[in-house]
């Protein structure tokens, strides 16, 4: 089996965050994305327990920053969440999803350790919604 290094890593996530930088150009488009997601997540659930909160997070963040609820955060760190939903619903990545047993792993990776390095933007905003009045008639 082919060890990954670190630079392989890099090298494929540059391409989701060029993909990234085009769907914050558009935030309307970005719906379509976080459809995907949201369907590969309910289909892999299993496999994304100790990541599930954060993604969950994470499209939460995206909806409410593509509608222009939420400011609060930088362009940079919008482009890195981006990115990682990208990489999360390709098939095609570092380890392809159709590789039984091992497809989703580089998936949950991913997510956990953008996750770490966005943290305090995280927290800011479940502070944020959880402190939001939400209307019934939304």
């Amino acid at each position: 089996m082919r060890k990954f290094r670190k630079k392989d890593f890099e090298t494929s996530f540059k391409r989701f965050e060029e993909k990234a930088k085009k769907y914050t150009d558009n935030p309307k488009e970005i719906n379509g994305l976080l459809k995907k997601a949201l369907h590969k997540a309910n289909h892999k659930k299993g496999s994304l327990t100790e990541v599930w909160d954060k993604l969950q997070l994470f499209i939460e963040l995206i909806k409410a920053w593509s509608k222009g609820d939420y400011h609060n955060i930088s362009k940079k760190t919008i482009v890195i969440i981006v990115a990682t939903i990208i990489y999360f619903v390709s098939p095609i990545d570092l380890v392809p999803d159709f590789i039984i047993g091992l497809g989703i792993f580089d998936d949950v990776a991913l997510i956990g350790f953008t996750a770490k390095q966005i943290s305090t933007e995280l927290e800011r905003f479940k502070t944020w919604k959880d402190n939001r009045y939400i209307d019934i008639n939304e």
